[in-house]
């Protein structure tokens, strides 16, 4: 699960933040409506977080902008006032719940997971390409019609991988879809996470490096230079979850 929130008052904000990546909530920050609007128009979110007094396009401003783009996209706002003619405004202009402040940290978490769970969604596409197929919806992988069992970011990066239909996806892009905007830049992680996801899906391998460019998912016929020249190769690197998530995030602790 991916949420945005568009709080201006940063200590509030990295809290919020910081208490839903330990929750295993993907959590993406906008301290005003500028970057707000922005962000929405680029990632995808599962719920977002709106307080309603903001710098640039008001909380109120951005709730309608969600309504009217038609994604229904479940909104949560915030708000120091518990008046209940500010309440019926904030549902009036498309809010799904209502928080005020000061709130618990377990609270705003039940209802995030409870929006979520009550948002329309689509059964995604199956994606077949080179022999692996990926079922988004059932969380399901088979390569050559054996069921392959991945962690959750290796079947973010294989989904991400896999939908490119055989395009070349960077490192950077990798850690950008498959992690959060928070990630280190300059963390191991992606090739962590793409030698062991190889080893999972076995030989021949599909996942193909391009030098310098990034990876991609293909047949060809390659030599060890053509999976991957980063310095340690796959057999080098523990296949373990937690070693390539929480190198993203700096002061996290826990599985995400």
């Amino acid at each position: 699960m991916r949420v945005l929130i568009v709080e201006d008052e940063p200590a509030l904000a990295g809290a919020v933040r910081d208490g839903l990546r330990l929750a295993a909530i993907a959590a993406d920050t906008a301290g005003d409506g500028h970057v707000a609007l922005e962000m929405l128009d680029i990632n995808a979110y599962d719920v977002a977080v709106l307080d309603r007094d903001i710098p640039g396009p008001s909380g109120d401003a951005i709730a309608q902008a969600i309504v009217a783009s038609g994604s229904g996209l479940p909104i949560l706002m915030l708000t120091a006032a518990d008046r209940l003619d500010d309440k019926a405004s904030g549902f009036e202009l498309g809010a799904d719940d209502y928080l005020t402040k000061p709130f618990e940290m377990r609270e705003l978490i039940l209802r995030i997971r409870a929006l979520a769970r009550r948002a329309p969604r689509s059964t995604p596409p199956v994606h077949e390409l080179a022999g692996i197929r990926l079922d988004p919806f059932r969380r399901e992988v088979y390569r050559d019609g054996r069921y392959v069992a991945l962690t959750r970011k290796q079947f973010a990066v294989l989904q991400v991988l896999v939908e490119a239909g055989g395009g070349v996806i960077s490192a950077e892009e990798l850690l950008e879809r498959a992690w959060d905007e928070n990630a280190d830049p300059f963390t191991n992680a992606v090739r962590i996470t793409v030698s062991s996801l190889r080893k999972r899906l076995g030989e021949p391998w599909v996942i193909l490096t391009v030098p310098g460019v990034g990876y991609r998912i293909g047949t060809e016929a390659v030599g060890a230079e053509g999976i991957g020249t980063e310095a340690g190769g796959a057999d080098d690197v523990r296949d373990d979850e937690t070693t390539a998530e929480n190198a993203t995030l700096p002061g996290r602790t826990g599985n995400a």
